[in-house]
């Protein structure tokens, strides 16, 4: 008689009656979302069309805009060092270098149809020989180390939120997230995240074998106490992304100064949209329509969205030269070194 193991978890999901669905929307919610977000941009600039037209950039708004590229560049940098923080904080040795290079190469497939694709490259990679640690991880610990990027971010950006002043009691509200990374909380997050991005990966069958094992649905974090490494990390990626942000601000010569603050907060909580809603690839449409939204009650909105549109496209233009610049650096690494004959050596 063969070992009794236990069911899997698709055999006990076929037992069981499917609920009744009534409410689903064709699709699901992401297309819709989708469509949502891409319609009310739309409808803005069809209804801010001409004040668009009639923008021009001078010399020296051209030179912002080259500055915002730079500073996006620098913040995918910084991006990859604190999940690299993060690998560390998990008591993972991450090799520095591969780590932000594994980080900025696999950032542009974000754009591809899903949405996770960079998770997925970052999940595989972690688990394989080569991965840019001392040695592989299983499954459950490169999920965790894949997840925690993401979410520490949005934590940071809605931590900034409150900068922006009372807000109706959204600058309150947006410290709350704070509370998520206490251990007793986020280690239960942590699995829930898991079980689902598992499902999404096709990685359900390798994680049921790790707990088949005996492994931990997650590794238990709570010894290692508030990650406020990982935090001030992505604070800083967050700020350096707002740093860009400001130099489409001043590249169309939008108030700034003294009302930084207020433009700080709008763009948190827009970008921390874009991260987890649940949208287009890349926070396309979502981050726009949040801003608007956000900032367009205080501020003539054709600029506002000149300078969201433009932030959008250096963000993009960024993660496609940061690519680049990794697929050319590893096709360097990889060519070996022509060979130059000897001094005197006649020649063919």
């Amino acid at each position: 008689m063969s070992p009794w193991s236990p069911p899997s978890l698709e055999s006990l999901r076929r037992r069981l009656p499917s609920p009744p669905n009534w409410l689903a929307l064709p699709g699901g919610l992401r297309p819709w979302i989708t469509l949502a977000s891409l319609g009310f941009v739309m409808a803005a600039l069809l209804s801010h069309g001409r004040q668009l037209v009639q923008l021009r950039l001078d010399g020296q708004g051209w030179l912002w805009l080259l500055l915002g590229v730079g500073v996006s560049l620098l913040s995918l940098l910084i991006n990859g060092v604190a999940w690299g923080v993060i690998l560390r904080w998990l008591g993972l040795r991450p090799d520095w270098a591969e780590v932000v290079e594994l980080h900025v190469a696999t950032n542009l497939r974000k754009f591809l149809p899903g949405g996770l694709w960079h998770l997925a490259s970052r999940v595989q990679r972690l688990r394989h020989e080569g991965a840019p640690l001392a040695a592989p991880v299983g499954t459950s610990m490169a999920l965790v180390a894949v997840l925690l990027d993401p979410l520490v971010a949005a934590v940071a950006a809605l931590a900034l939120v409150p900068l922006g002043g009372w807000q109706g009691g959204l600058g309150l509200v947006s410290l709350l997230p704070l509370g998520l990374l206490l251990p007793r909380w986020l280690d239960p997050l942590l699995a829930r995240l898991e079980r689902r991005r598992a499902r999404e990966l096709g990685l359900e069958e390798e994680l049921e074998q790790e707990l088949v094992q005996g492994a931990p649905l997650v590794q238990s974090i709570g010894l290692r106490g508030y990650p406020w490494a990982p935090l001030l990390a992505e604070l800083a990626f967050v700020l350096l992304r707002f740093a860009a942000f400001c130099c489409c601000i001043r590249a169309f010569d939008l108030p700034l100064g003294t009302d930084a603050p207020i433009w700080l907060a709008g763009f948190a909580l827009a970008w921390t949209a874009g991260l987890v809603v649940p949208g287009a690839p890349g926070g396309l449409g979502v981050f726009e329509a949040v801003l608007l939204l956000r900032m367009g009650l205080t501020l003539p909105e054709a600029p506002l969205l000149a300078v969201a549109l433009s932030y959008r496209l250096i963000v993009t233009l960024t993660d496609l030269l940061a690519a680049a610049l990794v697929a050319l650096d590893r096709r360097l690494v990889r060519e070996p070194p022509v060979a130059t004959p000897p001094s005197g050596s006649p020649s063919q």
